[in-house]
């Protein structure tokens, strides 16, 4: 059974740091990209960061680039997002998802698409107000 499980959300102030945690079981992570989505409601959801199997390669949303930073060891669990400066309009759930591996070079719109991911975990809240 595949199962991802997010943890570290939580209510933080303006330009506060959180890490999420995603951890991963029931896949072999060799064969799996990661991506974090976040969506609030009401809205689509939408891919932010995405992580190849091999480690190596990452991939950021506009918006949080500079700010977040997705890792992980080759192939292993768990997957993280460390998440600095967060403002007001980072507040969301966060979601983990892993697609199958890509090969290299495609652009960052095509990875970050959720319609590339297969499985996904419930989501952690993220709120950020001062």
């Amino acid at each position: 059974q595949v199962q991802l499980v997010e943890s570290g959300g939580g209510q933080v102030q303006p330009r506060s740091s959180l890490r999420l945690s995603c951890e991963i079981s029931g896949l072999d992570l060799d064969d799996y990209d990661i991506g974090w989505f976040r969506q609030v409601p009401g809205k689509e959801r939408e891919g932010i960061a995405y992580i190849n199997e091999e480690g190596d390669t990452t991939k950021y949303e506009d918006s949080v680039k500079g700010r977040f930073t997705i890792s992980r060891d080759k192939a292993k669990t768990p997957v993280f997002l460390t998440m600095n400066n967060l403002k007001a309009e980072d507040t969301a759930t966060y979601y983990c998802a892993a697609a199958v591996a890509k090969a290299s070079g495609f652009s960052a719109a095509f990875l970050l698409n959720r319609a590339q991911y297969r499985y996904w975990g419930r989501g952690t809240q993220v709120t950020v107000s001062a």
